[in-house]
């Protein structure tokens, strides 16, 4: 099995792709850059994106897992929707099975959570409507981290020190709850 992981620091952070290599067998590619949004791994002129647009048109996946910036998805939607809709398009000309990674809220009470003056509720309640909206719209598998942080964060260290990217065992959780999506998805292709 091959996978292709397209994000940023949320991915990357811990080698967390290396823990879905472990988990599965697999092999784990990511083409990640802190920071980095969906749409810059469409533009292939872009070191990124140049990369992720060869990957997509001369490689063979089984899997595509997308993950866009951490509040990308409330802040700027219309590109975020745009992206996965095009990307999810690339990815099934591929042969390949998209997964959206959905991400978390920043920590409750945290530093930058309250510099961004947000409610931690209600940028997880958000976060999880777009990332489910994008997959519904887009016929994509969704690997739902986000509600797995909003479930444990009050019995579990899942933050960085940063309060924003995710512990060791947090990236744990994320490698874990992606390859749940996977054996699932597997089942059901039998």
């Amino acid at each position: 099995m091959r996978i292709l992981m397209l994000g940023n620091s949320f991915t990357f952070t811990n080698h967390m792709p290396q823990m879905l290599a472990d988990l599965t067998g697999a092999d784990v590619v990511h083409h990640t850059r802190g920071g980095a949004r969906l749409s810059e791994q469409l533009n292939p002129s872009t070191k990124l994106g140049g990369q992720t647009q060869a990957a997509l048109q001369k490689e063979r996946w089984d899997y595509v897992v997308l993950q866009e910036m951490s509040h990308g998805p409330i802040t700027a939607p219309k590109s975020f929707f745009s992206s996965v809709e095009r990307l999810c398009g690339q990815i099934r000309a591929n042969g390949a099975v998209p997964i959206l990674f959905a991400t978390w809220a920043y920590q409750k009470d945290g530093a930058k959570l309250m510099a961004k003056c947000w409610d931690y509720d209600e940028m997880a309640q958000k976060l999880s409507e777009a990332y489910h909206r994008a997959a519904r719209e887009n016929n994509a598998l969704i690997a739902d981290v986000g509600q797995q942080f909003y479930e444990l964060s009050n019995t579990q260290a899942l933050y960085a020190a940063d309060g924003v990217h995710p512990s060791e065992l947090g990236s744990h959780i994320a490698a874990e709850t992606i390859v749940a999506v996977i054996q699932k998805d597997q089942e059901g292709t039998r």
